[in-house]
This record gives structure tokens, sequence and C-alpha cells, in this order.
């Protein structure tokens, strides 16, 4: 049985973090997380997150490093999170209910989708230096 693997990418601008408002499915609609998704066969892990962040976002962007550990989603499915810098183009909400950009202090008191709040510490660390 293989592993599908989950991208999610980590853009930060001038010491801000844009972070996606979900829209489905029912149990995670108005939680926030990191945009990304599902990497397709054959496909690597930087050419999934660029494909759905330009699906998603509508932004090009090139993809740097990891983000913390990996996070279980299931039995089968694995989440992994990387630093991306935009390259082009300017984000609107193709896929979301809403974009936002928040500091180190706004994330505690976001309601992030329960996955992604693994990736706290490294964003604020991020968000401060």
């Amino acid at each position: 049985m293989s592993t599908l693997v989950v991208v999610a990418g980590a853009l930060i601008e001038q010491g801000m973090l844009l972070v996606a408002q979900r829209v489905r499915p029912p149990e995670l609609a108005g939680r926030w997380e990191l945009p990304g998704g599902k990497v397709a066969p054959g496909e690597s892990d930087a050419d999934a997150l660029a494909r759905e962040l330009r699906e998603e976002l509508g932004i090009d962007v090139a993809v740097g490093s990891r983000l913390g550990a990996d996070v279980a989603l299931n039995p089968t499915t694995t989440l992994r999170a990387y630093l991306v810098t935009r390259t082009d183009g300017v984000a609107h909400p193709h896929d979301h209910r809403a974009l936002r950009w928040v500091g180190g202090d706004d994330l505690d008191g976001l309601g992030w989708v329960p996955a992604d709040r693994a990736w706290l510490p490294e964003l604020s660390a991020l968000l401060r230096t």
C-alpha cells in the first residue's frame, strides 16, 4: 500500500504568513491552513506544491526547504510542508473562502485545521526572525 503525500506551502513575506480558509470538507470548513494539495503519481513534492499554489491561489512559487516534520493524517496519508517564495502573481482565494496575512502573534488565535498546528512552533520562530 502506497502512502499519499499532501504538500502545503508556507509563504512568508515582510514578516507575515499567508494562510487560507477552507471551504470543504464540512468538518474543516472555516478553518485556516497552509495552502497546498495532493502529490500526483510521478510528481515531485516541489512540482505538486507549485502546481497546487498556481491552481488554488494564482501565484507562481519557488519551493524551498522543508518546514517541520511530516504529519500523519491517517495510516495512508502524510502531510508535508515547505517554505515557498512567490516568484509571480497576486494571491486570490480561487479554492478557499478567504486568504489572510498573519503575524507571529496571530498564529495561536487562529482556528487552524488540526494537522497544521504541528508547524506552529517553526512558523512562529520564522515570523519572529
